[in-house]
């Protein structure tokens, strides 16, 4: 594994900025001296007290639209602010412990992207791939134009742009849409960047296929683990833990080597609470996250039950991508009991950093109890998750433990050893074997 050390501890808090401060989309796009992005440093003590370590930034370059066309990478978007603004909000995060991961948008660019705009006016082409006499774009879209990958320049350039903002205080990269960039891009970029910032971590963006071997062969730290997600949300929707259990599976092996970044919600999906048929499942979900191996990230709102369906249409994103106004407004009582959920469980997660690197075994399974070990070395956990409309019942012994702490879990007695303890109908338990 090649991550950093640090990375074993950190919890991301993912907010998609130009969304959150109500940048994209607005009727009248905000200029510079409105400094918007600041508005994030007010969430910080609020990302702190859920526990989380790291804040995880989407597009912050200058762009046209939703931020993933790029115009300049060497520019905060001016509907955000400026360089200094960027600058406050990383010196506001260090001060509280956390981590900054930005996104970086290197497989297209914008329709306004300097370059190319000069090689549509009939000027060097070479920075871009052609096909027929065509430009290519990024699945279709007009506006998104793909970038040279075999392009020195284009590979210089990347190097370039990444180090300047870790230069200025970010701590890795999220590299967007890296499934579709070729992987030997990403081996000469990448090595470059560690010999010069050895502690950034890099993230490449891949939803389908052989996970590792995009590690292996493009070097990246981790990828974001979309099978683990859909897993835990489907598994829980149709009352079939099998398929849960299989998933795990190949996260074991995922594991052996490299730390995927797992999910259960991001700007991209729907909100895990409009996902779930059944609202009280998103403990669930959350408890699979928090207990499994695995470099966890929470989307911003999705601690305190936010809602949002993503649509395959223009504007489909935006539901998922709302702006906030301030903590705890307007979230309700379920929202309250997700939130304090969440600090439990992150803190669970943050007192158990060994849990990073974790494998499961399964103990129980069935279509509506699933049963799981979380393991590493001599540090065990045991949880337990039922979607049936009865209560399951637990033996520890019948398990192979003598006895077990119980930790977490739904109207679970804090700290009490049990031998046997009973799963309520739709409710989960995390227990400590000792």
């Amino acid at each position: 594994m090649t991550e950093p050390a640090w990375v074993e501890h950190v919890i991301w808090w993912q907010i998609y900025p130009l969304g959150f401060v109500g940048a994209h989309p607005a009727d009248v796009a905000p200029t510079a001296d409105e400094h918007r992005i600041r508005r994030i440093v007010d969430w910080l003590d609020y990302a702190v007290e859920l526990g989380a370590s790291g804040l995880a930034l989407g597009p912050v370059f200058a762009s046209r639209t939703h931020g993933y066309d790029t115009t300049d990478h060497y520019r905060i978007d001016p509907r955000l602010g400026d360089d200094s603004d960027f600058d406050h909000l990383v010196a506001e995060a260090r001060q509280r412990g956390l981590r900054v991961l930005l996104d970086g948008v290197f497989n297209h660019v914008g329709a306004d992207f300097p370059r190319y705009r000069e090689a549509a006016d009939g000027g060097d082409t070479s920075w871009f791939l052609q096909r027929d006499g065509n430009f290519v774009t990024f699945e279709g879209h007009d506006g998104l134009i793909t970038l040279n990958h075999r392009n020195a320049e284009v590979i210089d350039y990347t190097v370039d742009v990444m180090c300047h903002w870790l230069g200025r205080g970010a701590d890795g990269w999220r590299l967007d849409a890296a499934y579709a960039v070729p992987d030997r891009f990403w081996a000469q970029v990448l090595p470059r960047m560690r010999a010069m910032h050895p502690q950034a971590w890099f993230v490449g963006e891949v939803i389908h296929g052989d996970y590792g071997a995009h590690v292996n062969q493009a070097g990246f730290d981790s990828v974001t683990q979309y099978e683990l997600w859909k897993s835990i949300w489907s598994s829980l929707n149709d009352a079939n833990f099998h398929e849960l259990d299989w998933t795990l599976t190949r996260h074991n092996e995922f594991l052996d080597t490299f730390v995927p970044m797992t999910f259960i919600g991001n700007h991209d999906v729907t909100r895990i609470a409009s996902m779930l048929t059944n609202p009280d499942h998103v403990e669930h979900a959350l408890a699979v996250l928090m207990t499994t191996g695995g470099t966890p990230s929470i989307y911003a709102g999705d601690e305190s039950a936010y809602r949002g369906v993503k649509e395959e249409r223009f504007g489909g994103d935006d539901a998922v991508r709302p702006e906030f106004d301030s903590p705890h407004k307007g979230v309700g009582e379920h929202g309250v009991q997700v939130y304090r959920a969440h600090q439990h469980l992150i803190g669970l997660r943050r007192r158990h950093p060994w849990l990073h690197t974790a494998r499961t075994t399964p103990l129980h399974v069935t279509n509506h109890g699933y049963v799981y070990a979380a393991r590493n070395g001599d540090h065990t956990l045991v949880v337990a998750l039922n979607v049936d409309d009865a209560a399951m019942p637990l033996s520890l012994p019948a398990l192979g433990f003598t006895a077990g702490e119980m930790v977490a879990g739904s109207g679970a007695p804090p700290s009490e050893v049990v031998v046997d303890a009973v799963v309520p109908p739709h409710g989960w338990l995390v227990l400590e074997p000792r």
